[in-house]
């Protein structure tokens, strides 16, 4: 099974991711990461080459790739407000853990990030109505929500505890 963290940019998804993949002992892939690795290019030069039409189609056809290996993957903010997305998660009997996180921390981690596009050419407003507008797709899509925590551990505890509760086939047999 695969759990996929989703939620805005900043939130806290691959730190969580981190320390879920030690705990669960399954590897973390980092979606941005990878897409930077399999285009040969940085995430601002696809967008200004190619087009984020085109980075969202790269996206989505490797959360299809990645639904089937159980696996920690930490999404990018726009991954799963693309219902085709959640339900190719939903299909593959993955999880999806929404990250909550209030757009004033995201916004001062994420604003000063040249490796951001959108946050680059969108003003703090702008963001503050994409993250609200985002923020509805995340919860209508995740599987489970949870807030994060003040650090990336109590975070990962809020998961574990969800998912010792509702998806405990996740969990490896000396956590159940």
């Amino acid at each position: 099974m695969t759990l996929f963290l989703c939620g805005f940019m900043g939130c806290g998804k691959t730190a969580l991711g981190k320390a879920l993949a030690k705990r669960l002992e399954l590897p973390l892939v980092d979606m941005d990461d990878l897409i930077v690795e399999r285009e040969g290019m940085t995430i601002p030069e696809i967008f200004d080459q190619k087009g984020e039409p085109y980075f969202r189609k790269v996206e989505s056809r490797l959360v299809d790739e990645l639904a089937h290996t159980p696996q920690i993957v930490s999404c990018g903010g726009g991954v799963m407000t693309n219902p085709l997305n959640a339900l190719i998660v939903r299909q593959s009997n993955g999880i999806i853990v929404y990250l909550q996180q209030k757009f004033a921390v995201c916004y001062e981690r994420i604003k000063d990030d040249p490796n951001r596009p959108i946050v680059q050419s969108h003003t703090k407003e702008e963001l503050q109505r994409m993250f609200d507008n985002r923020e509805r797709w995340y919860q209508v899509n995740a599987t489970y929500s949870v807030l994060a925590g003040e650090t990336p551990e109590e975070s990962a505890d809020r998961v574990m505890r969800i998912l010792k509760k509702w998806s405990p086939q996740f969990l490896p047999k000396e956590e159940v």
